[in-house]
Formats: C-alpha cells, sequence, structure tokens
C-alpha cells in the first residue's frame, strides 16, 4: 500500500450496540473498494475483522480491528469497535484514534444502550459524527421510527441525506437529498445506478429535501441570502457547507443501507471520503514536555515534515509473531528501521518493519505520515499508552478531551463517567489446573495484561487467591481462554474469599502454659494473658503489667508475638482476630528451661483460651457503593440494595436526567454485582465501589462464614 498525505486520510470508527452490523459493514466497504473478493459472514467465523476464536465462537467482537482500504485516491482506516458492555475500553481505544466515529444503527432494534453511552464519550471527547442506518433490509425494518429515535436521542443536528427506496425486503435502493437523484441496486452488486426519484415518493423527497437544506443553509450567511432570494443551492455547494458542520460537530448525517445486501456501501464510502474531516482539519494533539517549563502542554501540529511522533493505542499479544503496537503518527513521518525512544521506558526503540493491518493480514508499508495509523511488532519496552519521540524531544501525549493543562484526573478525556465506564468492577479468583500451570499462570496473566489493560491481576495475601478484575462477565471468561489459547496456561475459577475479620465483646482471662522434656534442656514457659474489646478500627494493642520479675523483662517480646501470630492466623471461626486489647500480667518461669520460644508458645496457646471465652463475633466488611443510573430506575436499585443488606446514605443529582444513590453494603453482598445491576438497569446502571469499615455480622450468618473459611483451607 502507497504512502498518503494527511489530507487524503480517514481515521473511522465504526461503533455502535452490539449486533447492529458493525463488523458486517465492515466486510461490506471491504468488498465494495476491492479490498477483498468475498465477503464474510459472522455466522461462519470467516470475517476479516472478527478473527479470533473466541470470537468465532461467541458470535462477538470482542477487541478493536483495524482494516485500511483504499477508495478514490484516499485511505480510509476503518477501526472495527466492539458493541458489547464488556469491552466499551476498547471502543475508547479507537475513538481515540479516529477523526469520525460512524454509528450503526439497526433499522429494527432502534437505539439502543450502548449506541447511547457510545454517541457519550464521542462527544465528550469532540468526534464528528456521523449514522448508518443498517438492516434495512429486514422485517420490521422502521426508518421513519428510528429517525424519529435519533432525533429524540441525539437532537436537532440529526439530518437524513437519504431515504430508502423500497421497504423491508423490497429495500434496494436510495434516494439522495442532496443531489436530488435515486440510486439503484442490484442484488449482490455494490455500484448504483443513478435514477429518477420514484414518483410515489416525490413529494416526500422534496418535502425532506427543503427541510435538509434549509437546516445546512443556516450555517453559512452567504448562502442564506441566496436561498432566501431563491437561487439554487448546487449539490457541491451544499456537500461543503455540510461538511463543515460535521466537523464542529454540529450536523450529523443519516446515511441509509443494508450492509449485507451490499446497498448504499459505495454511498457511505464516499460520504467519507467527501464530509469526513481529514487529521488537518482536527485539533492538534497535545503533548507534555517535562524538560521545557516544567511539563506544560504544548500542541503538536499534524505535519508530515515535523519531528516524528507516533502514540501507541493499543497492544496486541502474539504467541507466534509476539507483541504487535497500533499506533497513530501525531507528527512527522515514520519509515522503517526508524529509532525513536520512550520516555517513559527511557529507552529507545528501532521501528525495523512497519505495515497497517487488515484484521490480522500485515501489509507492508515505505513510510507512514502524520495522521495515518499503522502497526509495528516486537518492541520491547513499549506498552499501551506509550509516546515514541525523538530522543531530544521527550514528551508524551495528553489524552483528547483533557483539560487545558492536560489535567486527566477525571480519567479518560478528563470525564467521571468514562472512568467509571471502563473501570473493571467484576473480580474472580482463579487457580491453575495443573502444576505445569502454576509455573507459567502469573507470567502469560502479564503478557495478557500487556494486550488488555483493562485486566487486574492481583495475589491477595491474606486469602491466598489469585484475583482477576475485569469488566464483565464475559470479558473475564474470554480472558480465560484466551490464557489457554495464546500461553497454554488452563485456569479455572473459584469463589472469590471476602476477608472476614473477629473480634471480642467480653473481658476474658486465660493461662498458657508450655512444657516439654526431651532430654538435655526442656522447654518451659507459662504467661497469663487478659483480653479485652477496643474500639472498632483501634486494630490491637499489647500492655505489659509484669511485676516482681516472674517473667524476665526479655521473654515480654515474645509473649506479644506469641499471641500476634495467633490472633493474625484466626480465631475460632479461622479469620484474623482485631481491635482487642492483651494484657499480660502473669506467668512462670524456668531459670534453664525457659526461652523465647517457649513463651511465644505460651502467649499463642493463652490468647486462643482467652477468645474462646471472650464472646467472639464475626466482622464483616462494609463498603461504599455509589450508584448512578437515570431517574427512571432509581427506585428499582434502592430495592435492591435493601435486599442485599445495604443500607441508603442518600441520594444526590448527577448528570441530567440521572440520579446517584449512595448505599453502604456488607462486601459480600457485591461479589456479583456488576452483572445484577446491568441486568436490573438495562445496561445503563454504573457504579463505584470502596472499602469502608467493619461491622459486626449478624450470628444467623456465621455459619456461612465458618463453612467459606473449611473450604478456602481445602
Amino acid at each position: 500500500m502507497k504512502a498518503y498525505p494527511p489530507a487524503k486520510v480517514r481515521n473511522v470508527a465504526l461503533v455502535g450496540h452490539g449486533g447492529s452490523g458493525k463488523t458486517t459493514l465492515t466486510e461490506a466497504l471491504l468488498l465494495c473498494s476491492g479490498a477483498i473478493t468475498r465477503p464474510g459472514r459472522v455466522e461462519d467465523g470467516s470475517t476479516v475483522s472478527d478473527f479470533e476464536p473466541e470470537e468465532h465462537s461467541h458470535h462477538m467482537s470482542t477487541s478493536l480491528t483495524l482494516a485500511a482500504l483504499e477508495w478514490r485516491g484516499y485511505k480510509v482506516n476503518v477501526l472495527d469497535c466492539p458493541g458489547y458492555a464488556d469491552f466499551v475500553p476498547e471502543t475508547l481505544s479507537g475513538l481515540s484514534v479516529a477523526d469520525l466515529a460512524v454509528f450503526v444503527v439497526s433499522a429494527v432494534d432502534g437505539v439502543e444502550v450502548q449506541t447511547e453511552t457510545f454517541w457519550k464519550a464521542a462527544a465528550e471527547l469532540g468526534i464528528p459524527r456521523l449514522i448508518f442506518m443498517n438492516k434495512l433490509d429486514r422485517e420490521r425494518a422502521d426508518f421513519a421510527g428510528v429517525l424519529q429515535q435519533l432525533h429524540s436521542a441525539f437532537g436537532a443536528g440529526v439530518a437524513p441525506l437519504e431515504l430508502p427506496i423500497g421497504a423491508e425486503l423490497d429495500f434496494h435502493g436510495l434516494a439522495d437529498l442532496l443531489s436530488d437523484t435515486a440510486f439503484v441496486y442490484e442484488p449482490g452488486k455494490c455500484n448504483a445506478t443513478a435514477a429518477s426519484i420514484p414518483e410515489n415518493m416525490a413529494a416526500q423527497e422534496h418535502a425532506v429535501r427543503d427541510s435538509l437544506v434549509e437546516g445546512i443553509v443556516v450555517a453559512d450567511d452567504d448562502l442564506t441570502l441566496r436561498y432566501l432570494d431563491g437561487d439554487e443551492i448546487t449539490a457541491d455547494e451544499l456537500a461543503k457547507t455540510l461538511a463543515r458542520g460535521v466537523v464542529s460537530s454540529q450536523v450529523f448525517p443519516v446515511i441509509c443501507g443494508s450492509a449485507s445486501k451490499l446497498v448504499g456501501i459505495d454511498r457511505l464510502l464516499d460520504i467519507i471520503c467527501d464530509v469526513a474531516p481529514s487529521p488537518l482539519e482536527r485539533p492538534a494533539a497535545q503533548v507534555r514536555a517535562p524538560g521545557t517549563g516544567g511539563g506544560e502542554v504544548v500542541e503538536v501540529a499534524c505535519d508530515p515534515a515535523g519531528p516524528p511522533l507516533a502514540w501507541v493505542f493499543k497492544t496486541i499479544a502474539d504467541p507466534y509473531v509476539g507483541k504487535i503496537s497500533l499506533f497513530k503518527v501525531l507528527s512527522g513521518t515514520v519509515r522503517p528501521d526508524a529509532a525513536l525512544f520512550n520516555p517513559r521506558a527511557k529507552s529507545e526503540e528501532r521501528l525495523h518493519l512497519i505495515f497497517t493491518l487488515r484484521g490480522k493480514e500485515q501489509i507492508s508499508l515505505t513510510e507512514l505520515a502524520a495522521g495515518d495509523i499503522g502497526a509495528v511488532a516486537k518492541l520491547a519496552a513499549t506498552y499501551t499508552g506509550d509516546t515514541l519521540t525523538p530522543r531530544n524531544m521527550p514528551v508524551s501525549r495528553v489524552p483528547a478531551g483533557a483539560g487545558p493543562d492536560g489535567d486527566v484526573t477525571g480519567g479518560l478525556g478528563g470525564s467521571t463517567w468514562l472512568t467509571e465506564a471502563t473501570t473493571p468492577v467484576l473480580s474472580v479468583a482463579i487457580r491453575p489446573k495443573s502444576k505445569a500451570d502454576e509455573d507459567k499462570m502469573m507470567t502469560a496473566l502479564h503478557r495478557l495484561q500487556e494486550e488488555d489493560p483493562t485486566l487486574l491481576v492481583r495475589r491477595d495475601d491474606e486469602t491466598h487467591q489469585t484475583v482477576l478484575t475485569g469488566t464483565g462477565e464475559t470479558h473475564i471468561s474470554i480472558a480465560m481462554e484466551r490464557l489457554a489459547r495464546k500461553f497454554g496456561v488452563g485456569v479455572e475459577s473459584e469463589d472469590l474469599i471476602i476477608p472476614y475479620r473477629e473480634t471480642v465483646t467480653a473481658n476474658s482471662e486465660a493461662e498458657g502454659k508450655y512444657k516439654k522434656q526431651t532430654g538435655g534442656h526442656g522447654q518451659f514457659g507459662v504467661a497469663s494473658l487478659r483480653i479485652e474489646p477496643m474500639e472498632r478500627g483501634a486494630g490491637f494493642e499489647f500492655v505489659d503489667n509484669i511485676v516482681g520479675g516472674v517473667i524476665p523483662r526479655q521473654y515480654i517480646p515474645a509473649v506479644q508475638k506469641g499471641a500476634d501470630e495467633a490472633m493474625s492466623e484466626g480465631g475460632i471461626f479461622g479469620w484474623p482476630v482485631v481491635d482487642i486489647r492483651v494484657t499480660c500480667f502473669d506467668g512462670k518461669f524456668h531459670p534453664v528451661d525457659s526461652s523465647e520460644m517457649s513463651f511465644k508458645m505460651a502467649g499463642a496457646l493463652a490468647l486462643r483460651e482467652a477468645l474462646a471465652k471472650a464472646s467472639p463475633v464475626v466482622l464483616e466488611p462494609l463498603s461504599l457503593l455509589e450508584v448512578t443510573v437515570p431517574n427512571a430506575y432509581q427506585g428499582d436499585v434502592m430495592g435492591d440494595l435493601n435486599s442485599r443488606r445495604g443500607r441508603v446514605q442518600g441520594t444526590e443529582t448527577g448528570q441530567p436526567g440521572e440520579s446517584v444513590v449512595i448505599a453502604l453494603v456488607p462486601t459480600s453482598e457485591l461479589v456479583r454485582y456488576a452483572i445484577d445491576l446491568r441486568s436490573l438497569t438495562g445496561g445503563r446502571g454504573r457504579f463505584k465501589v470502596h472499602h469502608d469499615h467493619y461491622e459486626v455480622m449478624p450470628p444467623n450468618l456465621w455459619e456461612k462464614v465458618r463453612r467459606e473459611r473449611a473450604g478456602a483451607e481445602k
């Protein structure tokens, strides 16, 4: 593939709800452009962009895919983005480098929840938008009804550029409102034949066209005056004015079509090339320059002659090729064997071979100019989010949508809700299936994290579990499948152990005696301890109340250590003991047989006996939960929290039309909350949660804790 200047590059992200036909549309775009000779099908697992085995088995896109094509002297980088809620971060990665978002909306299902979510994200990031109404050939397809939904959901800027000719199975063409021309398609062919507007829809077409023209010309004073004077505004003039409205995110054109029947695909490519902005028309990239002025943010022009800067927005872990890094050139021109510097890793990276991707196919490039997207393999120390620069210009890219000083404390694009939407919230414990898997598991998990930074992996030192956290059940399931396929590591899930605690509610005393005679010097130590409850969260306090030398001073620390270790090992329920004061008030020693070990054992024995007599109770962790939902779901969410033994602390007003419910909920009741909230709110709810404090668990639930601890020990 030849090199293209920025003015001839179009970076387009296909986004929308799962099942709207984005992958099929990608296939149709590749077919009509001549990049492929026959289309694949999602059902058969033969599409270009869904090439992972997990995507075939689940019949859904699970990761962002690049598919480059050429059309009329333009290079179009198509970014096929997943539409399922678990993979929102992948879609946001695509939006972060796109210059246009094409929202694929089903003419059967209308505007769905993920379409709304991604629209909101694109608006936050300032990305121009276009709507492709797909599946107009299906039964129950409703162009007028879905268009009304689009107006209601996204405002008056939604403007249809085409009307469908024929309905459902008879859908076979488009009436172009700009040129006042009909385009008719033969079955299985991409190229349309121009024709006159059918008589039965001429009146409708003229009325909609007049409304469209009025909406376009108001953006240009000269055109407005000419229109009011009765002059004819040409299709080219309308298209140029429309393009300015698209770039400024004031107009959102609606295109009709059917990806499976290839209707409207060539028209969509034409509009992408004619109306969509090039990288030159988008805001300049912002970079932080730590070496100049203490980290101020500066803009970098999209200039092929500038210094070469590349930003890595996705990493693919390939078990055979190695690591593949997808990047966008922010400035300059990148060529094979270029040596660029990674300021984060403080190391030089050599780009031995640069290429573009068409699914998993690699297409070599001689150079990649500013604004274009490409890929490179085997970068040693570079990960997603890194910037590659000249050594004398160690800057890092600031995410799109950040504040004027580069502040991104609110998350991607400086938005709190985007942070919540991309934060991993569902945790499961995993264990290796065999000893061989155990040896490789952590290394494989870290390599998987390079590909998918939203996966979090941690080892819990208390429960001795490996915890994998993702954005949802499907996300975690597919991660486990990839572990097995890519790295040969078999894992299985197990119940997540909640870190309960124990404490006491009464005072008690006990004597611990450790006596052992094995020949020669023996072991002898006696320690008497008194325990009493302390305030919640006070921890552990040890009081030395020994008088008269009944225990030599050098052995007192050993008594404390024994008591401390006994508390850590667990009380009668097996969980660590907290919030108690331990007083050592008496004891005995032997001048020959006593030792630190004997008094350590005596302290542990005394503490365990005292705990059993001090009315022990179980403490459960409580989490502070903040749930953001549309107002219509507030009552349902509060009722659900009550069923989880939650205590609602209050409600707040969130963004327009949303409420924030704040509650204290036992952590054990939130293990699957990410799944349940999505079901309860139709995918429109989101939440954030963190540990708050411990409280006494109701006694009727203690047996559950005992069984959980016993199962963990097995």
